[in-house]
């Protein structure tokens, strides 16, 4: 009877001590959040997420809106209203799925996947504000990419997974797809394309293409094979060639995708990403944001990313 009683509190204790240990991970505990974007701008982060809803039964996604945060010091989160709804864009019908800010002129541009109302597949559109937080409203009337414009597969689904790059020259640039990865050009007005589209190959490719830079590399991130790992590749230009790297971060827990973004602020690196790390309820389908701090090797390597429940305690 001694040894059960000594086991029941020793349960009791360790139960106790794991409710009261601080976990900076998820970084969003109240609603499950996916697909992280980031922009640093003045002295905060604001974190552009998107937002799972679905039912327990309803084993896909079911997304409405984005969701956007901010922060002055990459742990404590404020969240803001509501900035962004498939419904204010017109032309189409469902699925806020990944989407990534970038700032111009002082003004805010947000590149969105959604499923278009009347050609069929995903695309691609545009809105636009005055400050990052929004409202957001949709900036070109219709999309900037639908379905019939990428012919390199056959699926509906290659056009979605954004993400934009602002080169040093002022040049800007869209990266986006799944099974393949596309890149185009845009105009100094940030809502039309500026030539046509090129694809670029990459190992295990699948999703969620990523662009940072660090001194004279260029670092395109992506979601690789299924369930989803984190791979990158490196050039000298943004346009390439990609040398493929490796992988960067392994399956995200119970999440079968696996959607990153790469950021500087206050001259630290960090890696932005989701796993099902909310329970009850966390996996595929209800997914949280992560942040994990990220290091580079002399030659310009990226260091394989350790995911963590404590996060960015100890920074």
């Amino acid at each position: 009877m001694r040894r059960i009683l000594y086991f029941l509190l020793l349960g009791f204790f360790g139960f106790v001590q794991a409710q009261n240990e601080q976990f900076f991970n998820p970084v969003i505990k109240d609603k499950f959040t996916a697909d992280p974007a980031a922009l640093v701008y003045k002295d905060s982060v604001y974190l552009y997420t998107g937002h799972d809803e679905a039912p327990d039964d309803f084993h896909f996604y079911k997304m409405n809106d984005w969701l956007v945060y901010s922060s002055a010091d990459m742990k404590n989160w404020k969240e803001h209203p509501v900035p962004l709804k498939v419904s204010d864009f017109s032309w189409a019908k469902a699925d806020a799925w990944a989407a990534q800010v970038i700032e111009r002129d002082g003004k805010f541009y947000w590149y969105v996947s959604v499923e278009h109302a009347t050609k069929p597949g995903k695309a691609i559109g545009v809105a636009v504000a005055d400050n990052p937080l929004g409202p957001f409203k949709d900036a070109r009337g219709s999309a900037l990419v639908t379905n019939d414009m990428t012919k390199e597969t056959n699926i509906s689904w290659d056009d979605i997974d954004p993400t934009v790059y602002i080169d040093d020259d002022g040049q800007a640039y869209l990266y986006w797809g799944n099974t393949v990865c596309y890149w185009a050009k845009l105009k100094k007005n940030m809502i039309e394309f500026d030539g046509p589209i090129h694809s670029v190959k990459l190992p295990g490719y699948t999703e969620a293409p990523w662009i940072h830079k660090k001194g004279d590399w260029y670092y395109l991130s992506y979601a690789y094979g299924f369930p989803e790992r984190t791979a990158y590749a490196m050039s000298k230009s943004i346009e390439g060639p990609w040398a493929y790297k490796g992988i960067l971060n392994e399956i995200a827990g119970n999440s079968n995708t696996n959607h990153q973004a790469i950021i500087n602020f206050k001259n630290k690196w960090y890696f932005i990403y989701h796993n099902g790390g909310i329970q009850p309820g966390g996996g595929s389908f209800h997914r949280s944001v992560c942040i994990d701090s990220l290091y580079y090797n002399e030659d310009g390597s990226l260091r394989k990313v350790i995911m963590t429940s404590e996060g960015l305690k100890n920074e």
